[in-house]
């Protein structure tokens, strides 16, 4: 059965950075996916870039931008994840792909305003390969639906594990599936 963990962590808590941890630490070209990123400009927040674990790089969403879709104060570009995100999972999610692993950061609101992602994330979901992906504490019915299946695991990122967990996580996936166990944190 493949590996399925929901990272879920309060803004600020590391996600990315602990997303990227992983991706670093697995052999080169062992993974697909993306992460996003804060862009700020004078010490302020003013949007989220969208980078694929293969370097494609673009601005997703941001205050100039005029949406829609708009999450709070940031216009979203779906063509961002038209463009990046979805290429990135889709070829994962066929059968030649068994065994990889799709690293996604993260399934929150501007991402999952383009429906076409949350068919893939679907799709990613009952694929046999291994998913990672960071999420919000923050209610949400996608995440939520998830979050309650019994297939994936939910690891809670916390200060306390933060620097140890992607590690682990990385030690677990390249292990044989029959041999996997839920990292000792959590």
């Amino acid at each position: 059965m493949p590996t399925r963990i929901l990272i879920e962590g309060r803004p600020g808590a590391g996600k990315t950075t602990a997303l990227r941890r992983l991706a670093a630490l697995l052999p080169t070209h062992a993974a697909t996916g993306f992460t996003t990123e804060e862009i700020r400009q004078s010490g302020a927040r003013v949007g989220f870039a969208m980078e694929t674990l293969a370097g494609r790089r673009e601005v997703l969403a941001h205050v100039d931008l005029p949406g829609p879709p708009r999450v709070g104060k940031y216009g979203v570009d779906p063509g961002v994840m038209e463009r990046l995100a979805l290429p990135s999972l889709r070829p994962a999610a066929t059968e030649e792909a068994t065994g990889r692993l799709v690293l996604i950061d993260e399934l929150g609101r501007m991402e999952l305003a383009c429906t076409a992602f949350r068919h893939a994330v679907d799709a990613l979901f009952v694929a046999e390969v291994d998913v990672v992906a960071t999420v919000h504490t923050h209610r949400d019915p996608f995440t939520d639906a998830l979050k309650r299946r019994a297939d994936i695991e939910v690891v809670q990122l916390t200060p306390a594990n933060r620097d140890v967990l992607p590690g682990e996580l990385a030690a677990r996936l390249q292990q044989p599936r029959t041999h996997n166990r839920p990292p000792s944190h959590g």
